[in-house]
């Protein structure tokens, strides 16, 4: 069992103009797209995120998720409040996110599960796919 992984910068980036891209090449571009996809989602990305590779499963760890306003409810003992509403955004969210994954791994994304936890702020965005990606396609993103 082979596991890939590459931590992203947060940072905007233009895709390489290469014509096969390496695997390192994919997960960065997953942890990118995730952290824009939550941006989009939540008005704040995360700070962090490493995305792990392992034939047809994806996992993107990322840290630093909440909002200023889901920190100041979880200081205020509204935990659940602040994981019910993070629940709604990755409902939301689900479609968009399984087909960047698609449009990044070339493969269909079979099921898409997501949770968070506030202390310390993390989540984990996962996507079965429906065979390990072989290529990246040159227009991701």
């Amino acid at each position: 069992m082979t596991f890939i992984r590459e931590e992203a910068a947060m940072a905007d980036t233009q895709p390489p103009d290469e014509t096969h891209r390496s695997p390192q090449s994919l997960t960065a571009q997953i942890s990118n797209q995730i952290v824009q996809t939550m941006r989009e989602y939540t008005g704040r990305g995360p700070t962090q995120a490493r995305t792990y590779l392992n034939d047809n499963v994806v996992l993107c760890i990322v840290k630093d998720t909440l909002t200023k306003g889901e920190q100041a409810l979880v200081a205020g003992g509204e935990e659940q409040s602040v994981l019910d509403l993070r629940r709604r955004y990755q409902s939301l969210m689900r479609e968009d996110a399984s087909k960047a994954i698609e449009g990044i791994t070339g493969r269909r994304v079979v099921t898409f599960m997501s949770d968070n936890a506030t202390d310390p702020d993390i989540a984990a965005e996962i996507f079965l796919l429906d065979g390990p990606p072989e290529r990246a396609p040159l227009a991701a993103v």
